[in-house]
């Protein structure tokens, strides 16, 4: 084909994998008619149609379906390029993007963030809030901190330490109902949900929790939110010892009941860290995370 336009074939991409013409421009930051007009001059220019709308919906055509193994594939070489270009950069300057649960995020990357800037001026740190593991491998992110190890041969992870959560509930939540330290007594008392789908209660109960779903006065799935119900007085929650310690007006309970232990990965791209600057963060963020 003649006068070849990646944007075109980005947009195709986008819009199949999505299946929505507005989140495929969300994710690629262009509008939608932008989108729409790249989509459309890709079906003229091969003279098929890719996609059929299904209410809000694009759906693939048989034909669409037939390329959309080939725009994998030409997108998994794009990024190969990408990885590859940025490894061999050595200025210690530009964004690096570091991907973190809500609450490592909130509370544990900002001092970090500050200390590195102070020390590296020229890089600008990008936080990026998310309880999903972001996807290195199509760039989502940088450098991830995960509490879990990463399976893929492209990923390189360092264990930075082994972290703890344990139980803690407001002063003015102790003052009414007492401090319990053991797990019966946790019986009769209110906690802080983290979901509706029975998951957390399962966790809770299979740490030795003897808590039902009456237990729970709310809920709130994301960290930061759930820590902030937990400072209202409205129950008990967990959380990591370090971020508990440094909020003002917060008592361990349950203190007889076994703190929570899980590891911090530091996972990166392994042509990443041949990037000057991606290691300078990938260094920096493995000291202050110990």
């Amino acid at each position: 084909m003649n006068n070849f336009d990646w944007n075109q074939f980005r947009a195709f991409l986008e819009t199949a994998q999505t299946g929505s013409l507005s989140a495929a421009a969300r994710k690629l930051g262009l509008t939608q008619p932008t989108l729409s007009r790249q989509v459309a001059a890709i079906e003229q220019r091969l003279g098929v149609t890719l996609f059929e709308r299904v209410g809000k919906t694009m759906a693939l055509t048989t034909t669409g379906l037939d390329l959309l193994e080939h725009a994998r594939a030409m997108g998994a070489a794009a990024d190969a390029l990408s990885l590859a270009a940025s490894g061999r950069s050595q200025a210690v300057g530009g964004v690096v993007s570091v991907s973190a649960s809500d609450a490592v995020a909130a509370y544990l990357l900002p001092p970090l963030v500050r200390r590195l800037k102070e020390q590296e001026p020229g890089i600008a740190i990008e936080v990026i809030a998310s309880n999903a593991l972001s996807d290195l491998l199509r760039r989502e992110a940088d450098i991830a901190i995960r509490h879990v190890k990463p399976e893929q041969p492209e990923l390189i992870a360092r264990l930075v330490r082994e972290a703890t959560a344990s139980f803690y509930a407001a002063e003015d939540w102790v003052r009414t109902h007492g401090h319990p330290r053991t797990a019966e007594e946790a019986a009769t008392l209110p906690f802080v949900g983290a979901d509706r789908t029975g998951q957390y209660l399962g966790y809770l109960q299979a740490h030795g929790l003897p808590v039902t779903e009456a237990s729970f006065s709310s809920y709130a799935e994301h960290s930061v939110a759930h820590w902030a119900l937990v400072q209202q007085g409205l129950g008990i929650g967990a959380m990591m010892e370090e971020i508990a310690q440094g909020t003002p007006g917060i008592v361990r309970v349950l203190d007889e009941v076994p703190p929570v232990r899980f590891p911090i990965w530091l996972v990166s791209h392994r042509e990443l860290r041949t990037a000057r600057r991606i290691r300078v963060v990938f260094e920096a963020l493995a000291e202050g995370l110990k």
